[in-house]
């Protein structure tokens, strides 16, 4: 019989995995899970460029276009096939950046730089996503009352601002805890959705024949010309589905695929169906589908919960956002942003203060100038196409050249799946003048962003190091020193990147004030991909080759829930018995600080180089970073021209 711990332990892990499933619901899904709002009143928009009329046969085929879609491109592509590349855990178009350039790529540097840089675009479109998705959301819920209370319709724009103020304003609480609260309302959210849907589809079962592929099939090559634009709309019912994957590292894979699976697509393609149903009975219902689907009692609750799930919708890109940026930043295509890890048992669960705001601002805007949600679904599906395009074709990469797939799996399965892409894409493409164009530029300016800080560092540390020189020679340059180099009384402690340079700060008090104090400690910091590290496992001392100089070098292992604090360490270092004792009452702190400025040398070109200078100013600030003494540390600058 299987011990009782054993019991308790198997019970505890799935109580912990069904809590981290209800949890994804509250963040991952928000934003698939409010699509049936907007998608099928988009495709049959009056006022659409290229209407589709709601006819028998064109409700058929484009509700048969959306249960495709979905099944291919959120179940096949994303959940059964991308999100097993994950990099320890995280996911997202930076993860697949990152697992690439990792293992090597064949072809050389252009391959390289071509596969990096459709990555970050694809990054970037994210971004663009992450703007527009809670604009788009909000706006579709709070129109309900156009339906519900028609005379308090004026009050749209202002209610979505207010509710998007107070979403962004919680998201300093953590994933986690907005998780927590979130996941129940969209248990509920889904289970209504599910019963209205059933609703219609009572009233008229012969709805059910759209889930062959058949009527999909019929439709697109039957009536090409009109299924080709419908198909502008009927990608914002996968709108999400890059979340799913950016937000991995949040819940991990098995509860993400658990939810979609048993609960979330059977709970919309229930809902598709049931406004397929509603709009064969009556035509004049495509105005507002899917409120129309609901009893007339209850429409005004069904206003304030379609509100309530836009704004986990949000979530999911938010979260998905902060994500992204972070390996961004490790990736080093941004600088090293205040980032706040909000939970000791998910490393993923992180907040980012200064994109949190930016994207509130952004958010607004789009909704102070759009104003409705049709105006900007093309805008949406435009973001959203681009982002899986690349997706599917990175992943098809790593499939093929890491991986080692043989051909005859990765040619038939990647022609699919990236045919099925390019052509939402290139339906999308038509809509550039009447909104597909927002995310492309907004694209295209986050792109420039991250690479002219990807380059601009590149150039900089390239630099730094020629000043920095190596750390091993200088000490040995110390030691060799005739007359030797004069010693004064106290401890210096030189924060520092790593172990193979010698700190600046450091090297101006031997080179300009010709001193060194009689005790050092170079001191370098790492984090790891746990929680926490346990203070016996916290330093690694290395006594640079000399065991009687006074000068040590100390590597400090910190967990991602673990605060950086360096004087903290001071009493460990202490403990290890390193050569040289360290009073607190005789302990100063030299950071080096570098300041950038702009110069004729080659390497970028001037705009780029004022954009690198704009950006560096986003870094977080050292001292408070490593919670040194103010009172005790001296900030020693160099100058490094770009």
């Amino acid at each position: 019989m299987p011990h009782p711990d054993a019991k308790i332990g198997a019970v505890n892990r799935r109580t912990a995995q069904a809590a981290l499933a209800v949890g994804a619901l509250g963040v991952v899904f928000g934003d698939i899970g409010t699509s049936p709002l907007y998608t099928i009143q988009t495709v049959f928009n009056p006022s659409d460029p290229h209407p589709v009329e709601a006819t028998r046969e064109t409700i058929f085929g484009v509700v048969s276009l959306i249960f495709w879609s979905v099944t291919i491109i959120v179940t096949v592509t994303y959940v059964l096939l991308v999100m097993r590349a994950d990099n320890d855990g995280e996911g997202g178009i930076m993860a697949l950046i990152t697992l690439i350039r990792r293992r090597g790529v064949p072809g050389g540097r252009r391959t390289k730089l071509a596969l990096a840089a459709l990555g970050v675009f694809g990054a970037s479109l994210f971004f663009g996503d992450s703007m527009i998705t809670p604009a788009i959301s909000v706006l579709s819920a709070v129109e309900g009352v156009k339906v519900a209370a028609p005379s308090v319709s004026d009050l749209v724009v202002p209610i979505t601002a207010a509710i998007i103020v107070c979403l962004f304003l919680a998201q300093r609480f953590g994933t986690g805890a907005v998780g927590a609260l979130f996941g129940p309302v969209m248990v509920v959210w889904f289970a209504v959705i599910a019963a209205c849907g059933v609703r219609g589809i009572w009233g008229h079962p012969e709805i059910l024949k759209a889930l062959s592929p058949t009527y999909a099939l019929g439709f697109l090559f039957g009536h090409f010309s009109t299924a080709f634009f419908s198909l502008a709309a009927v990608v914002l019912a996968v709108t999400g589905a890059e979340a799913l994957y950016a937000d991995m590292g949040h819940f991990g894979r098995s509860p993400i695929t658990r939810a979609w699976l048993l609960l979330v697509f059977p709970a919309c393609i229930l809902n598709y169906l049931g406004q397929g149903a509603l709009i064969l009975e009556n035509p004049s219902g495509i105005s507002s589908p899917f409120f129309l689907l609901v009893p007339g009692w209850g429409r005004l609750p069904m206003v304030f919960l379609a509100a309530a799930a836009t704004v986990i919708a949000s979530q999911a890109v938010i979260s998905g956002a902060f994500s992204v940026t972070q390996q961004a930043a490790r990736l080093g295509y941004l600088p090293r942003l205040r980032i706040a890890h909000t939970s000791a048992k998910t490393v993923g669960q992180i907040y980012v203060p200064w994109i949190n705001w930016a994207l509130m601002a952004a958010v607004l805007a789009l909704v102070f100038t759009f104003k409705t949600s049709t105006a900007l679904a093309y805008a949406f599906g435009m973001a959203v196409t681009g982002t899986i395009t690349i997706t599917t074709l990175l992943f098809f990469y790593l499939v093929r050249h890491h991986w080692r797939a043989p051909l005859w799996i990765v040619v038939p399965g990647a022609g699919f799946l990236l045919g099925v892409d390019l052509l939402f894409f290139s339906a999308n493409l038509t809509k550039f003048t009447h909104g597909a164009w927002l995310p492309l530029l907004i694209a295209i300016a986050i792109f420039t962003v991250l690479t002219t800080w990807q380059r601009g560092r590149e150039l900089v540390t390239h630099r730094r190091e020629l000043h920095e020189g190596p750390l091993r020679a200088f000490v040995d340059a110390l030691h060799a020193m005739d007359p030797p180099l004069r010693r004064v009384p106290g401890t210096a402690v030189f924060p520092n990147r790593g172990k193979a340079t010698t700190p600046l700060a450091m090297r101006a008090n031997v080179e300009h004030n010709h001193i060194l104090h009689e005790h050092v400690l170079i001191l370098s910091v790492e984090t790891r991909p746990r929680p926490h590290v346990p203070d016996d496992k916290r330093l690694t001392i290395d006594d640079l080759g000399y065991r009687d100089d006074g000068i040590t070098h100390a590597t400090a292992s910190f967990g991602y829930m673990d605060t950086p604090d360096v004087p903290a360490l001071i009493p460990l270092v202490r403990r290890a018995g390193i050569e040289s004792p360290l009073d607190d009452e005789d302990l100063t702190y030299f950071l080096s600080k570098i300041e950038l400025h702009r110069s004729d040398a080659p390497g970028m070109t001037r705009w780029r180089k004022h954009l690198f200078l704009a950006t560096s100013h986003l870094t977080a600030d050292a001292t408070e970073y490593f919670h040194l003494p103010r009172a005790k540390t001296v900030i020693m600058g160099s100058r490094v021209e770009v």
